[in-house]
């Protein structure tokens, strides 16, 4: 697949162009693989749209998982359910239909976690974070399929990104002990604006060259992941500055 080279004869019959100078598999099976991907984000994205309304507008939903104790029990559970689907998925993202049971699982549970934080945001600050997260992914979906037809390549971010991923991990944590005041929160979150923004541009570039077509699962979970951290990020800005 990966090895397979078009001829003279391939490029000038086919009616796509390579999506970049050095590229030697098919660009219509590249495209067809693409598509499938911000298919499947697409539907994440409805479904997180969907789940987050229903938790955000249903209210006994917040006052139980916040106010019992059973409740806290399952807001912690769905919590860490996404990073435990991702055990299993790793395992299963080629074996269909159990990979994409697990890709729902995965996207209703942080639905669920994205709908429990926009709970406690005004209906303005999510609006306005909702249209700064379609501007900048769209611009920059945009920005790194054009420049990987002008022949640039991104996968140098790779160390610098997932080393400020583990900062951000950390910093986290050490919010949990020891809160920080709001100008600090506003420094962490522009910080994870800044890294996602990163990792739209990393993951779109891997999409474009590097992902096999057998790892359309990661492939959307890893562009999913992006676009919902990135919306946090600027959520928790917009919300520090509307107090």
């Amino acid at each position: 697949m990966w090895n397979r080279t078009f001829s003279k004869d391939d490029l000038e019959s086919g009616t796509t162009e390579p999506l970049y100078p050095t590229m030697m598999e098919s660009p219509d099976l590249r495209w067809s693989f693409i598509r499938k991907i911000y298919s499947i984000v697409a539907i994440q994205l409805l479904l997180t749209v969907v789940v987050g309304a229903i938790v955000v507008s249903y209210h006994p939903i917040v006052t139980y998982l916040t106010t019992t104790r059973g409740g806290f029990a399952l807001y912690i559970l769905i919590i860490i359910t996404p990073f435990i689907t991702l055990c299993p998925l790793s395992c299963y993202y080629q074996r269909h239909p159990v990979n994409y049971v697990l890709l729902a699982v995965f996207t209703v549970s942080l639905a669920f976690a994205v709908g429990l934080t926009c709970a406690f945001t005004s209906g303005k600050v999510i609006l306005e974070a909702v249209i700064l997260t379609a501007a900048v992914v769209v611009s920059l979906t945009l920005f790194t399929f054009w420049a990987a037809r002008q022949g640039y390549d991104f996968n140098f971010l790779g160390p610098f990104l997932f080393g400020a991923l583990i900062v951000l991990i950390v910093f986290s944590f050490i919010q949990i002990f020891f809160p920080l005041g709001k100008i600090s929160v506003m420094i962490y979150a522009g910080l994870s604006a800044i890294v996602f923004c990163g990792y739209i541009v990393y993951d779109t570039d891997n999409l474009i060259k590097r992902y096999t077509y057998d790892e359309y699962i990661w492939a959307a979970v890893a562009l999913y992941l992006d676009i919902i951290n990135l919306f946090l990020s600027l959520l928790n800005i917009l919300r520090v500055l509307d107090r």
